[in-house]
C-alpha cells in the first residue's frame, strides 16, 4: 500500500522536489480527489490514491516514489445536481490544470460527457457511469530543472514591429525548412526563417494559441481541424503536435534562438473560455473538477453558462483561485520559457463582473502590478460577444489594444469611401482621441490591416466577398462586413490592369500600416503575397488554405516592406514615444501637420468634405536636428496635383512611393515649395526633410 503523505497545497499542479511528487488541486465543492496513475504508454489505470488533505479548497499530498515521467490524471467526487450547476462525475477521468506536459490526445467517444446522450428529454440531467480514461489524454509529471532561461531583448515600444503567426502555417510549405519539423517550434529556428524576419525588420512574432487545445467533434466528423487553436486544453502544457522532439526544451530553445536574433516572442492565449464548451460539452477538466467555480454560470441558472465569449462557456475571473491560475500561467510562460508578452484573446470576458465589464477587473491589476508580467507586453483583443462587448480604449494604462477600428478605417479610406478623411487621420495619428487619456501612449493602439480572423491582403484587394465554401457551412461562416474592394474582378484575373492596380493597393496598405503612429502589426504571408483562396475564416483549414504559400512570394514587396520598416526605425518622427498635439515646440516645430494639397493647412470645411480624399502629413521630431517626414497620400480614382509645403528649413528628399509605373513618378528631392507634384490615382509617396544647413 502506497503512502501518502500530507504534502503541500501550494504550488498548485505537481512538482517533483527531487525525491518525490507533491500533487495540489483546487476544487471547492469536492468531497473527494484521487489521483490516477497510469502506466507508460496510458493504457492501464495502474493505482487509484486518495488526497486525503484539503486546505483552503486545496487537496494535496505527496508521493515518495512518483517520479518524472510519470503519467497521472484525477477523480473527482461530489454532488451531480446539473440544476445547481454542480457536474460532478467520479467516472470520468480529468486532466489537470495545471498539467505541464501532456501524453496522447482526445478520442471522441461518448463516455467523455458527464451526462446521458440520448434523445429524452432533459438527458443532460442524468449521470453517465461509463469510464473515460481510455479516451483522455494523460499529464505527465516532469522534472522542473529540466527547462532553460531565454535572453529577453526588450525591444522598447515605438520600435516594436509586430509579425503574427501561426507556428504550423509559416512554416509547413518553407522550402528550405527540413520536412521532419515542419510545423513545429523547431521550425521557428530554421536560419532561412529567421533571415527572412530580419530582412523585412520584425522586432516580435506573434503566436496564433500554442497552449494544448482540443479538436472539435464536429470538424473531425467533417475532415476539418482546429488549426487556430483557440479551444483550451490546458494553460500550462504546450501544444504536443507543434514539438518535433517531443520535448519541452524545443520551446525555450526556440525562444532563445529568437531572441539572440533579436525577435521578442509574443503569445496569444486564451483564457476567456475553455474548449469544454456549454452545458452540453465534454467533461474534461474544470467542469468536472469544479463546475461552479471555474465558470461563470447564466444568471438565476445555474444549469447553463454564461456564454460571453460564443464558444459555450466562460472561465469566471472574479473567482480568487481562477485569477490565481491565469496568472500562475502566464508568470510560467514568462519566466521559464521567456516569453516577451502577451496578447489576450476577448479580453473584455476577462474583466467582466456581474454587472458587465469593468477595466479595474483584479485580474488586470494582478498583471499590472506583478514584478515580471508589468514588465512584459500585454495586448488586449478589447471586444466580446457579451453585452458592451467592445471596449477598444478603456483598458488600462499598461495595455496596448487591437485597434479594429484602425483596420475598417484604413480600409474604406483607400477603397475611396467619402467622408472618411478625418477620421482616417485620427487613424493614422494612433488614435489619439481613443487612447490619450490617463497618460497612455502611441504604442496603446496595435495597428492593422489583417489579421489571422479575416482576408489576408492578397484577398482584401481581390474578393468583394467572403468564399467559405470549403469550411463546409454553406459560406455561413465569417464576417460580411469586410470593408474590400477586388479592384474590378472577383477572384483571380489575367487583366494586367486590375492586377496592377491590386498591388499598388497591396502597398498602400503596407506603408499606411507602417507610417502611421502607434504599433504596426503584419499578418505572416502579407508581404508573400499570400492567399486563402478568399477564405476570411479559416479556423478549420488546416491545408494549403490556412498555411502561408511562399511560392507566391514576390521579392520587390518583400524588399518593399524591409524598407518601410527601415523607415520607420530610423525616423522618430514616425516611431514616436508621444503622442501628436500639433502645438510648436520649444524649437518653434510642430509634431504634426495636416496640409491640403496646395501645401496649406487643412481647413475645417475641408475636413468635412465628402469628397476629400487627399492630404499631406508633415510629421517631425521633438529634437531640432532631426529630419521630417512628408507624407502624400492620394485615395482619389484620378491624378491630383499637390504643391510642395513651404519651408526654410528643409530641402525634401524622397524616400519610397506606392506607384509600381515609377515612368509616371516624379522621384527628385525638392528643395523648395515651387515645385508641384502630379500624385497618380490611389497612391503614396514619401519624402524626408533633410535640414538645410544655414551659412554663418
Amino acid at each position: 500500500m502506497r503512502v501518502v503523505k500530507e504534502g503541500l497545497p501550494y504550488p498548485r499542479g505537481v512538482y517533483f522536489d527531487g525525491k518525490g511528487t507533491n500533487f495540489a488541486l483546487f476544487s471547492d465543492y469536492a468531497t473527494s480527489v484521487t489521483v490516477c496513475l497510469f502506466s507508460k504508454n496510458g493504457d492501464f489505470e495502474e493505482e487509484r490514491i486518495p488526497l486525503r488533505e484539503c486546505t483552503n479548497g486545496v487537496w494535496h499530498g505527496y508521493l515518495d516514489d512518483v517520479k518524472p515521467g510519470q503519467l497521472y490524471g484525477y477523480r473527482v467526487d461530489g454532488p451531480w445536481s446539473p440544476l445547481e450547476g454542480l457536474r460532478f462525475n467520479f467516472n470520468k477521468l480529468l486532466l489537470d490544470p495545471y498539467a505541464r506536459k501532456l501524453s496522447g490526445s482526445i478520442k471522441w467517444d461518448e463516455s467523455l460527457y458527464g451526462y446521458t446522450i440520448n434523445d429524452v428529454p432533459d438527458s443532460d440531467l442524468i449521470l453517465d457511469g461509463r469510464d473515460s480514461a481510455a479516451f483522455m489524454p494523460k499529464a505527465i509529471v516532469i522534472d522542473p530543472a529540466v527547462l532553460v532561461k531565454a535572453k529577453l531583448p526588450n525591444i522598447k515600444w515605438p520600435k516594436t514591429v509586430i509579425y503574427e503567426a501561426h507556428v504550423k502555417g509559416l512554416t509547413m510549405q518553407h522550402p528550405l525548412i527540413p520536412n521532419d519539423i515542419r510545423g513545429t517550434f523547431a521550425a521557428l529556428n530554421a536560419p532561412a526563417l529567421i533571415n527572412h524576419l530580419q530582412k523585412i525588420g520584425v522586432t516580435a512574432i506573434e503566436l496564433l494559441p500554442i497552449h494544448a487545445f482540443s479538436q472539435e467533434h464536429y470538424l473531425l466528423d467533417k475532415n476539418l481541424s482546429n488549426y487556430w487553436g483557440y479551444n483550451t486544453l490546458s494553460f500550462f502544457a504546450p501544444e504536443p503536435a507543434y514539438m518535433a522532439s517531443g520535448e519541452l526544451e524545443e520551446i525555450s530553445q526556440t525562444v532563445d534562438t529568437l531572441h539572440k536574433a533579436g525577435i521578442e516572442v509574443i503569445l496569444d492565449v486564451v483564457y476567456n473560455h475553455t474548449c469544454e464548451g456549454n452545458h452540453l460539452g465534454p467533461t474534461l477538466s474544470w467542469k468536472g473538477i469544479d463546475n461552479l467555480s471555474y465558470y461563470k454560470q447564466a444568471p438565476e441558472n445555474p444549469r447553463y453558462y454564461d456564454n460571453l465569449t460564443g464558444c459555450g462557456n466562460a472561465l469566471d475571473t472574479t473567482h480568487p483561485k481562477v485569477l490565481q491560475m491565469v496568472m500562475d500561467s502566464l508568470r510560467l510562460w514568462a519566466t521559464v520559457y521567456g516569453i516577451d508578452g502577451f496578447r489576450f484573446d476577448l479580453a473584455s470576458t476577462l474583466g467582466r463582473k456581474e454587472d458587465g465589464f469593468d477595466s479595474n477587473h483584479a485580474l488586470f491589476h494582478a498583471m499590472l502590478q506583478d514584478p515580471v508580467l508589468s514588465q512584459r507586453k500585454l495586448i488586449a483583443e478589447p471586444w466580446d460577444v457579451g453585452p458592451g462587448g467592445y471596449q477598444l480604449g478603456y483598458f488600462l494604462p499598461g495595455f496596448s489594444e487591437w485597434n479594429g477600428d484602425y483596420r475598417d478605417v484604413t480600409r474604406e479610406f483607400w477603397q475611396g469611401k467619402e467622408g472618411i478623411l478625418s477620421s482616417f487621420a485620427s487613424r493614422f495619428a494612433a488614435s489619439s482621441d481613443l487612447f490619450n487619456e490617463r497618460h497612455r501612449r502611441p504604442w496603446s493602439s496595435v495597428n492593422f490591416i489583417t489579421s489571422h480572423d479575416g482576408f489576408t491582403l492578397h484577398d482584401l484587394v481581390t474578393y468583394n466577398e467572403k468564399h467559405n465554401e470549403t469550411n463546409l457551412n454553406d459560406n455561413e461562416d465569417g464576417s460580411d462586413n469586410n470593408c474590400s474592394w477586388n479592384c474590378g474582378a472577383e477572384g483571380e484575373t489575367d487583366s494586367a490592369k486590375i492586377n496592377a492596380l491590386r498591388a499598388q493597393q497591396k502597398r498602400n496598405f503596407l506603408a499606411t500600416l507602417f507610417l502611421s503612429q502607434g504599433i504596426p502589426m503584419l499578418l505572416a504571408g502579407d508581404e508573400l503575397n499570400n492567399t486563402q483562396f478568399g477564405n476570411n475564416n479559416a479556423y478549420c483549414q488546416d491545408n494549403e488554405t490556412g498555411w502561408v504559400k511562399w511560392d507566391k512570394a514576390d521579392e520587390n514587396l518583400i524588399n518593399f516592406v524591409g524598407s518601410l520598416v527601415s523607415i520607420r526605425k530610423k525616423y522618430n518622427a514616425i516611431s514616436r514615444a508621444e503622442f501628436l498635439t500639433g502645438k510648436l515646440n520649444e524649437h518653434g516645430n510642430s509634431d504634426v501637420a495636416w496640409l491640403n494639397v496646395n501645401g496649406s493647412a487643412m481647413t475645417n470645411e475641408q475636413w468635412r468634405d465628402p469628397n476629400s480624399k487627399s492630404m499631406m502629413v508633415k510629421f517631425s521630431s521633438f529634437h531640432k536636428n532631426e529630419a521630417s517626414i512628408l507624407v502624400f497620400l492620394n485615395a482619389s480614382h484620378v491624378n491630383v496635383e499637390a504643391v510642395m509645403p513651404c519651408t526654410d528649413l528643409f530641402k525634401w528628399k524622397f524616400l519610397i512611393t506606392t506607384v509600381l509605373n515609377k515612368e509616371t513618378v516624379q522621384i527628385k528631392d525638392v528643395e523648395n515649395s515651387k515645385n508641384h507634384l502630379v500624385l497618380a490615382p490611389h497612391s503614396m509617396y514619401v519624402y524626408e526633410g533633410e535640414v538645410i544647413q544655414q551659412s554663418s
